[in-house]
């Protein structure tokens, strides 16, 4: 039966984390490193790593805990919540999963306990130059050789790159859609060259150029052709905790508004006490409750095993589009201020539009959904 209570650990997870955000990479934090091209709150990864919050999700036989996407929700969420700018989705969810569902043993001996403990960052190089979100958009090559492959091409949207000491290289090796495979290649290979790119969250992102880089036939992540199958399974689970930052983010975003309205006074009175300004609050109280119980439901069904083509999509769809909307919302109610650099809510206005475009855009979520409404 569907119980999306919190247990009494998951809460006590939840005030760590928070807890640990609010002390390693408050706001201020936050603005400091923005456009940094490194761009990781680097106490705050540290303790991270300490505390056991990078393995979370890990098995304990590579120094993690073992838990479910469900408490990846609550870490998620607390992210979202204080945009602490650590590369957790990028390496400890993307980057292990892909490595515990297809890795041989020597790469997840190499890999994961360094990964759990935050000492080793691996983040997926997965987006090229006007390629979109599914397989075709992936024709980077990989041409065979006598030793292993050489990679020739462009990724775009590299998360933490310049922080990466690892890439998940998604790469072309064959002329059917899926015919992609997943490969292992070290930031300071031979031939790669990485470019920071501004976003408009300005967090840290890269292009990385491939010129002729030679990687060995032991680099590859699972069986010849597998790498489009491994990729979809990482990231249908990945997108719940990307729909659970964005609840995070529209939930601290609400909460600044709701503060705003309450002090803020126009005509003698505060602005909460204008019918329109109320309604639209209520508004967004309402999208942001729906969204996050679809983002619990989501993470309920992957950790039991139920299908997730359908619940993952929907669930970054609705939050997605909840933070973005909700955090626009918002900047009308705060007005011209709330868009100069001295007020924290444009700070969640740029990232809740970043992520809606990350991990599945709108689009190719809605496509995913329709998919199996119709298959």
């Amino acid at each position: 039966m569907l119980n999306l209570d919190f247990t009494d650990e998951q809460d006590m997870l939840r005030e760590m984390v928070r807890g640990v955000c609010s002390q390693y990479s408050p706001l201020d934090e936050v603005r400091r490193l923005e456009d940094d091209p490194v761009g990781v709150a680097t106490d705050l990864w540290g303790q991270m790593g300490e505390l056991g919050i990078a393995g979370l999700m890990l098995p304990e036989s590579v120094g993690g805990s073992g838990m479910g996407v469900m408490e990846g929700v609550v870490v998620h969420e607390e992210l979202g919540r204080s945009l602490a700018p650590v590369p957790h989705l990028v390496s400890c969810v993307l980057g292990a999963n892909t490595l515990l569902a297809a890795g041989d043993d020597a790469q997840r001996a190499e890999l994961l306990p360094a990964m759990a403990s935050a000492t080793t960052i691996v983040t997926p190089a997965w987006l090229e130059p006007s390629g979109g979100y599914g397989s075709r958009g992936v024709q980077m090559p990989a041409r065979p050789t006598d030793s292993g492959f050489v990679l020739n091409g462009t990724k775009m949207h590299v998360t933490f790159a310049a922080a990466a000491d690892m890439l998940i290289v998604l790469a072309r090796t064959g002329g059917d859609p899926d015919d992609i495979d997943l490969f292992v290649v070290p930031t300071n290979a031979p031939g790669l060259r990485l470019t920071q790119k501004m976003s408009i969250s300005s967090d840290s992102q890269c292009r990385i150029d491939f010129h002729d880089v030679e990687v060995s036939a032991g680099s590859r992540i699972g069986p010849a052709g597998s790498g489009w199958a491994t990729w979809e399974a990482v990231m249908s689970k990945a997108v719940i905790l990307v729909g659970a930052q964005a609840i995070g983010g529209a939930s601290r975003a609400l909460e600044l508004t709701v503060d705003y309205a309450k002090t803020r006074e126009q005509f003698d009175k505060p602005l909460g006490a204008f019918q329109a300004i109320s309604h639209y609050l209520a508004d967004a109280k309402t999208r942001l409750d729906g969204a996050r119980v679809l983002v619990h439901e989501a993470a309920w069904a992957a950790d039991t095993g139920r299908p997730l083509s359908r619940l993952a999509p929907m669930a970054k769809l609705t939050a997605g589009n909840a933070y973005r909307d909700i955090t626009a919302m918002a900047q009308q109610v705060f007005g011209g201020v709330g868009f100069t650099v001295d007020f924290d809510i444009q700070l969640y206005f740029r990232r809740a539009k970043q992520l809606q475009l990350s991990w599945w855009d709108t689009r190719e979520c809605e496509n995913r959904v329709a998919a199996d409404i119709f298959a």
